[in-house]
């Protein structure tokens, strides 16, 4: 009898123990995420866990690929240094770009690139230019001024 008690004793205690283990085990939930709608606070004003959930990503991306540290960091600069309108402008040209064909992002690239190397006035030239070609001269322009480096993030 005392054998058997020495078994049933340690059996009877893991399964009494069996719950709260098992619940320590699960994965904790996400933080609490109001509605769309509801005013969110300020970032002093979320909790720990609703910061963690925003910050996460960057974290990932930043580990991920050492190599891209600098360019991550070049994008934060350039975005803290940006007026509300044009970081308003910003989001709309991502939005933009992100509805576009491949073939569309490649034009967008290879004409943002060249931009960048005109003067304001030849800028203007081009983008009127631009807007009066035909699709084939689009695509004629982009073969004879390519980008200067496929950075498309997709």
């Amino acid at each position: 009898m005392r054998a058997s008690c020495r078994l049933i004793v340690p059996v009877l205690l893991a399964a009494l123990a069996w719950p709260a283990w098992a619940q320590q085990q699960r994965p904790q939930a996400p933080p609490q995420v109001p509605d769309r709608q509801a005013q969110w606070p300020a970032w002093d004003q979320l909790s720990p866990a609703q910061r963690e959930l925003l910050v996460a990503p960057l974290r990932e991306r930043w580990n991920a690929d050492p190599g891209q540290r600098a360019r991550i960091m070049e994008h934060a600069q350039r975005w803290h240094e940006m007026t509300p309108q044009q970081r308003t402008q910003a989001r709309q040209g991502v939005h933009r770009y992100q509805g576009m064909s491949p073939q569309q992002r490649q034009q967008a690239r290879a004409l943002f690139d060249h931009m960048h190397t005109l003067p304001p006035s030849q800028r203007k030239q081009l983008r009127d230019a631009w807007k009066n070609m035909t699709p084939q001269q689009r695509q004629e322009w982009v073969r004879t001024h390519p980008p200067m480096k496929d950075d498309d993030p997709d």
